[in-house]
């Protein structure tokens, strides 16, 4: 199983806070992505966003990152501070 994690506003957005996605066909951080938007349509906004941010186990990860049994991915929005 792969652990998704939302948060900060996207949280709100899509009205889920974590779930488990079992691995399957799932390789890559996009192929995880395309199984989210197919399970849920209206979730294609806000993980479709090009500045969407993606962690795998704590790190900054892109599109291609190859994921693994028992990863933590984590989907957020830009952090800006001052």
């Amino acid at each position: 199983m792969i652990r998704v994690v939302f948060l900060a506003q996207l949280r709100e957005q899509l009205g889920a806070a974590e779930l488990d996605v079992p691995v399957g066909q799932i390789k890559t951080l996009a192929d995880l992505k395309t199984y989210l938007l197919l399970q849920n349509s209206s979730w294609s906004g806000a993980l479709s966003n090009p500045k969407l941010l993606s962690a795998v186990n704590h790190a900054y990860v892109k599109g291609d990152h190859v994921l693994a049994d028992g990863d933590e991915v984590a989907f957020f929005p830009p952090v800006t501070g001052g």
